[in-house]
């Protein structure tokens, strides 16, 4: 087993070929593991069943780590997905022509080698491989030992595609090493890694604040609300509240709390009731008034990411009151509104401090995918350098260009 500095100074060295290929190259890449998916269907879900029978986790964790045909036929079409979004390398995104007569720009570059860190999701690994080669960067990958075998297929039909287009296969790596003292390393790669990215928990977030040296960007936790408003259609808003709660509650951007004004509360609730059949609703005393089934809320229910079919409820008597409440409470995420009052939404959209807010849609839609990036690399909870999903642009950097005839100063 090669040790993970070992690894990463073979990334490092493959990061140049990346930066330096082709559009047509990267973009061929992609579509050669996209096939190479398809194709390997079989193959991929025998290796998830031994992760699997491996796995004691029965909850969302499960969830994250299990691959179908469907699944897998979703990551081959993120990939071409990817592969048909514009070259995100030398865009120019500043043009000035200096008295002096110097033209100056600012062009788009890869950052280099990028480092991510995530637990069980194997789909993952062809997400970040895909938009870090598409973007000219090298991915090195410290997936969990959970997903060990399903990674280990993955990252070798992208070795198969990189090496068949004249790149070295390095460009996409594993850590072979997935104990707690080799993330620590990882973390801590500051002559390898130019962008650390977490994906997990919040023990790996912390983790991630306590040990790592490298520049990251955290995926934070995604304890997003829906705010009912007044003016809300209310067969709309159970319907946006039930998908985003049921639709699948083991990911970032499942809704955690639903915030109800007092002027629908009874309407609300009384319609929801069956749509949220399946679902534990922890209220506060108005919710558990009108919605008898629903257990008292404490503190701590409003705080979880409960990542599960458990929905926290408030009832509120203003859109202050929501907003207040969400910044008390959210994670910087996604925050939706339903309601059928232009004003009232544009308030939402301008006040609420979140990576992501929505109007009269589902949370759940706050995904590389669904927003047209074809992936993403994570949700950026924080403010530097990127927020929100994290595509093509989010994991390049930019680069002053100088060109003159001659002029000194």
């Amino acid at each position: 087993m090669l040790q993970v500095h070992e690894q990463g100074q073979r990334v490092k060295a493959a990061a140049r070929a990346i930066a330096e290929a082709s559009n047509d190259v990267r973009v061929a890449v992609l579509r050669d593991v996209a096939a190479a998916l398809r194709d390997s269907t079989d193959r991929l879900l025998a290796a998830n069943a031994e992760d699997l029978a491996r796995y004691v986790d029965q909850g969302a964790g499960r969830d994250r780590l299990l691959l179908t045909p469907e699944r897998i036929a979703s990551m081959a079409h993120a990939l071409e997905v990817i592969a048909d979004q514009p070259d995100p390398l030398f865009e120019v995104t500043h043009h000035d022509v200096r008295p002096n007569g110097l033209v100056v720009e600012k062009i788009r570059v890869p950052l280099g080698v990028i480092g991510v860190v995530y637990e069980n999701r194997p789909n993952v690994t062809s997400d970040v491989a895909g938009l870090c080669v598409r973007s000219g960067n090298a991915a090195f990958l410290r997936g969990s030992s959970s997903a060990a075998a399903s990674n280990t297929v993955i990252e070798s039909l992208w070795h198969d595609a990189l090496i068949a287009n004249g790149l070295p296969a390095d460009i996409v790596t594993l850590v072979q090493d997935t104990s707690h003292d080799a993330v620590v390393t990882f973390m801590q790669l500051t002559d390898v890694l130019d962008c650390l990215i977490p994906r997990g928990g919040p023990s790996l977030i912390a983790a991630m604040r306590e040990h790592a040296r490298v520049p990251f960007v955290l995926d934070g936790d995604g304890n997003c609300h829906v705010y009912v408003d007044a003016e809300a259609d209310i067969d709309m808003a159970v319907a946006i509240v039930a998908n985003a709660k049921t639709s699948r509650p083991g990911v970032c951007n499942a809704a955690e709390t639903v915030l109800v004004h007092e002027a629908v509360a009874p309407a609300f609730f009384a319609a929801a009731d069956t749509a949220l059949v399946a679902v534990e609703v922890r209220g506060d005393e108005t919710v558990c008034e009108l919605l008898p089934r629903a257990v008292p809320a404490t503190e701590e229910d409003f705080e979880r990411e409960f990542l599960d079919l458990v929905l926290a409820a408030k009832v509120v008597s203003s859109l202050d009151a929501a907003i207040d409440h969400v910044a008390t409470y959210g994670t910087g995420h996604s925050e939706a509104i339903v309601t059928r009052n232009p004003a009232t939404a544009e308030a939402w959209i301008r006040r609420v401090d979140a990576a992501a807010v929505l109007v009269n849609a589902s949370t759940r839609f706050i995904d590389g995918g669904e927003l047209g990036l074809g992936g993403e690399v994570g949700i950026s909870t924080q403010k530097l350098h990127a927020r929100g999903p994290m595509g093509l642009k989010e994991l390049t950097c930019l680069k002053w260009t100088v060109r003159g005839e001659g002029q000194v100063r």
